[in-house]
C-alpha cells in the first residue's frame, strides 16, 4: 500500500469567530472574475473578499461608519 501524504492547506483571513450570519450568494461569472482579481490583490481569501468589499461600499454610501 502506497504511503499516503499529508496536505495542509494555508488559512487566510481571519480566524473564525462563530458569530454572524451564514449567508449563501451565487455569483455570475463576470462578478466571480472581480472578486478573484481582489483575491489575487489582497491576498485573501473569497469570504474575506466579500466582506471587505461589502463593508467598502456601505462605508462609502455611509450606510456604516469608517472604524
Amino acid at each position: 500500500m502506497p504511503k499516503q501524504e499529508t496536505v495542509v492547506s494555508k488559512k487566510r483571513g481571519p480566524a473564525p469567530t462563530g458569530k454572524g450570519v451564514p449567508i449563501m450568494v451565487r455569483l455570475q461569472p463576470d462578478m466571480l472574475a472581480g472578486v478573484d482579481q481582489f483575491v489575487a490583490e489582497h491576498d485573501v481569501s473569497r469570504p474575506e473578499a466579500v466582506r471587505l468589499i461589502i463593508r467598502d461600499w456601505l462605508i462609502r454610501h455611509q450606510v456604516l461608519k469608517a472604524e
